[in-house]
């Protein structure tokens, strides 16, 4: 399976838990405002520690409370793409990718940036900096930085928000094009229905506990 989830953790006052497994390529959460999207794609990636539970993708256990399975977050191999890009903005287009790359795994060549520059048509945009990107420029910068770190499962949390409809448009044909072509495991958080229904038929909803 691509994502076995069994989470609990009490933030403040309430609770976000999660219980799903799910085969892939790609899950989508799904859930009011608030529910704890966010946090579970952080216990996911490690940034978060569940109170209780179990976190497996890939066949591969992250976190297991039973059996004192903790990894850290550099150990999960996650390209987390986050809500607000998170580029560095001293940096150009290029530099930004090349910063993933450093990331990347030595062993694991499966994604090589000049397939990834050619699949998010990012060629045009190497010499600019974050400030002179669209939102949906910045956006596949983002995915792009992520895919060359070589991650083993990609981890996006609603890579639509704020976009107008001619941009999320172009981000839907850029994740569709991330999924059928490099066939990684991926947990995307949405709050909208029909750009979930286009990506994929496994969908996790999250009710309040």
């Amino acid at each position: 399976m691509s994502f076995e989830v069994r989470v609990e953790k009490r933030l403040g006052g309430h609770a976000v838990a999660a219980d799903f497994t799910a085969e892939g390529p790609v899950t989508a959460l799904v859930g009011p405002s608030g529910i704890g999207k966010t946090s579970i794609l952080n216990m996911v990636a490690g940034i978060l520690g569940p109170d209780a539970g179990r976190i497996v993708v890939a066949g591969r256990a992250l976190f297991d409370a039973d059996a004192g399975i903790d990894l850290p977050p550099e150990q999960r191999h996650a390209g987390y793409v986050f809500q607000d890009d998170r580029l560095f903005p001293h940096l150009n287009v290029e530099n930004n990718l090349l910063y993933g790359q450093k990331l990347a795994r030595a062993r694991d060549a499966r994604i090589e940036a000049g397939e990834v520059i050619a699949l998010l048509g990012l060629e045009p945009l190497l010499r600019r900096l974050p400030r002179n990107l669209s939102g949906g420029e910045a956006r596949r910068v983002a995915i792009g930085r992520a895919m060359l770190a070589r991650p083993a499962f990609l981890l996006l949390d609603e890579p639509l928000t704020s976009l107008d409809e001619a941009l999320r448009e172009e981000m839907l044909r850029t994740v569709e094009r991330v999924r059928d072509q490099f066939r990684l495991p991926i947990l995307y958080v949405s709050h909208n229905p029909e750009e979930v229904r286009r990506i994929t038929a496994e969908v996790v909803r999250l009710s309040r506990r």
